[in-house]
């Protein structure tokens, strides 16, 4: 479980500072305009938000409060693999080193 808690930090510590430099330095209009026009641009949102659909999936069956589920769907819509990241460290630190209880949550 330590190895896991290190990875969700790190993408979640990646992911933040990746964002911050894309905003800082990036113009998200523009260039998602171009993303949009190219083939593997349209491949990569696809496949991103298949994972986003999958990943809330495995939140809205672990949540017992279905609005904070939903809350946090909202959540990884925006702000991508960042609040996925963010989740899966927070649901590893709450499950007190049980992969039962991380996985299935409450359930």
């Amino acid at each position: 479980m330590k190895t896991a808690k290190v990875f969700a930090i790190s993408g979640t510590i990646i992911m933040f500072f990746t964002l911050v430099y894309g905003f800082i330095y990036g113009d998200f209009f523009k260039e998602g305009s171009v993303l949009i026009s190219i083939a593997w641009g349209k491949v990569s949102l696809i496949d991103v938000y298949i994972g986003f659909f999958l990943f809330s999936g495995w939140v809205l069956f672990r949540e017992q409060k279905k609005y904070i589920a939903v809350i946090w769907v909202v959540i990884f819509m925006v702000l991508g693999n960042f609040a996925t990241c963010l989740y899966a460290a927070i649901a590893l630190f709450k499950s007190n080193n049980d992969w039962k209880v991380f996985w299935l949550g409450k359930n």
